[in-house]
């Protein structure tokens, strides 16, 4: 696997107490270094702001990924979610789980100039886990 993760992709998380959360990340990778930036919306109850940016921070090798998701501003419930996930074989995308003290769920990436994959992708990510 040797595709580039720079790009644009659209993703979603599943954040339990409130259900499926989407958002836009633009990453780039640089001899298997991962940075980029994530824009979301504010789903939490009292929430000040309407959407959140953040700053990611990790790596890739091979199909392993593994990032910090920064939000800037910290605050209002949010602050550092670490992300670890695997990248399919056409690099397309990146499935995995995010943790945060006391809580964790999953999240997937869609590569966003494959849009027609997006829709097998949302009908998989309402799948009950098991």
């Amino acid at each position: 696997m040797s595709d580039s993760l720079t790009g644009v992709w659209d993703g979603s998380y599943i954040q339990p107490g409130v259900g499926m959360i989407t958002f836009t990340a633009t990453l780039v990778e640089t001899g298997g270094a991962l940075g980029g930036s994530v824009t979301e919306p504010c789903m939490m109850p009292g929430c000040p702001l309407s959407t959140h940016n953040s700053w990611i921070a990790g790596h890739r090798s091979g199909s392993a990924v593994s990032f910090v998701k920064r939000y800037d501003p910290p605050g209002f419930g949010y602050d550092r979610v670490t992300y670890e996930g695997t990248v399919n074989a056409d690099s397309t995308e990146i499935d995995g789980r995010w943790r945060v003290t006391g809580d964790s769920g999953s999240f997937l990436m869609i590569r966003a100039s494959k849009p027609a994959q997006a829709v097998t992708t949302e009908t998989r990510a309402k799948e009950p886990t098991r």
